[in-house]
């Protein structure tokens, strides 16, 4: 499963890049990539999305690691 974790924090990184470029440039680098709301742009979304969900599971790894 590492590799699926650092898989999820990848695209979360990307994802709060893009998000980033958002707040400061108003660029949505994947609509510019794959359109605005395509299908492709939404799965891109949803994977990141659910990756970021995903990784709320690290809180409970990471404290039960330092027990």
């Amino acid at each position: 499963m590492k590799w699926f974790d650092n898989t999820s924090l990848m695209l979360v990184i990307i994802g709060a890049v893009n998000w980033l470029l958002i707040g400061i440039f108003r660029f949505d680098l994947v609509a510019f990539l794959f359109g605005n709301m395509s299908w492709l742009s939404r799965i891109i979304y949803t994977i990141v999305g659910l990756c970021g969900l995903y990784l709320i599971s690290l809180f409970g790894r990471i404290g039960s690691m330092s027990e």
